[in-house]
């Protein structure tokens, strides 16, 4: 299946999150805080459009308070801080809710999502229902939309001449930055390379050094972290089609009137639709632009990277956390 995105979409979005925006405030004229800590930069995408059409959506009744580069909460400690009331809202990953709930894994295998559209699809089906309520029950957070992240591409500081990565065997003791927790470890593993844990904002001075060989990550991150600067390839692996999900604290929700509880929906969707577009259009004009930059840019065999990730998950312990039945509605959902 495909859902056509289009500047009409982009445009539609906001004029709908403009035309929500006018939800009265409280009667004493009180606002309610709605903190965001991200990993992220103020230029990144999501932080943009959570910016421009999420907060202005709320305006009438809260304050939308925006924090980028995990400057108020560590990454990968956000969730914690909404389930105990000192955050309001987050911009989390799949791999971080597998922390605290295993079957979210199946959201961060390999080549599972088809496209941006895809994790629409899955996000609005009622296959999701059960991750979502487990995560407001047990967590204390409520997953309100799905934001395409873009997909990941891995980004190498070698040249193409020093080392052409055609086949997983090809990433053969290659350290390769992912993500610290288990789920973003073992797909580092599965690709082939060696994955080795560091946090997002010390991948650049890691990569400058040669502390590590190279990140993956979709083509606008390695634009806006400028690692262009201190890499020379990437090799178009397409392994996952990233996502994030705009996350807020179901106690503050719930806390909502009805309106304003539809308020803050219609606005994080119109969010990550406003979002999704402008990531799928920046991919698309990034390619020449690296290569403006010096980079090489290349498809290997993605047969073969599919095939051996794929069979890497299915033979896993993450496998066996998934409910049964649930790829299946997955795929099914896809072309």
């Amino acid at each position: 299946m495909t859902l056509k995105f289009t500047r009409r979409l982009t445009l539609a979005a906001m004029l709908s999150a403009g035309a929500i925006a006018t939800t009265p405030a409280f009667a004493d004229g009180h606002q309610v805080q709605m903190r965001m800590s991200m990993a992220g930069s103020e230029t990144d995408q999501r932080a943009v459009a959570m910016a421009e059409v999420f907060g202005p959506a709320v305006a009438g009744f809260a304050s939308y308070e925006p924090s980028y580069n995990a400057t108020l909460f560590a990454q990968g400690t956000e969730l914690e801080a909404i389930s105990r009331g000192n955050l309001e809202m987050s911009i989390t990953s799949a791999q971080e809710l597998a922390q605290f709930f295993p079957e979210f894994s199946i959201f961060t295998a390999g080549y599972v999502h088809q496209d941006a559209a895809h994790q629409v699809a899955v996000f609005n089906d009622p296959l999701m229902d059960a991750f979502k309520d487990k995560a407001e029950s047990e967590l204390g957070v409520k997953l309100l939309s799905v934001m395409y992240l873009g997909r990941r591409q891995v980004n190498l500081r070698q040249t193409k001449e020093e080392l052409t990565v055609m086949t997983p065997a090809d990433l053969a003791g290659v350290n390769l930055r992912m993500p610290g927790t288990d789920a973003w470890q073992f797909l580092g593993s599965a690709l082939g390379a060696a994955p080795t844990p560091m946090s997002f904002s010390e991948v650049y001075t890691a990569l400058s050094t040669g502390a590590v060989d190279g990140q993956d990550n979709p083509l606008p991150t390695v634009v806006d972290a400028k690692f262009y600067e201190v890499t020379n390839q990437i090799v178009l692996t397409s392994h996952l089609v990233d996502l994030n999900y705009i996350a807020m604290s179901a106690e503050l929700f719930n806390s909502l009137d009805a309106d304003q509880q539809a308020t803050v929906q219609a606005a994080a969707d119109a969010a990550a639709e406003a979002g999704r577009v402008a990531q799928l259009e920046k991919e698309e004009s990034l390619v020449a632009f690296l290569e403006g930059q010096g980079m090489s840019i290349y498809e290997p065999d993605t047969a073969a990277f599919r095939n051996a990730v794929q069979s890497a998950y299915l033979e896993s312990e993450f496998a066996a956390t998934w409910p049964e039945g649930v790829l299946d509605k997955i795929n099914a959902l896809g072309n």
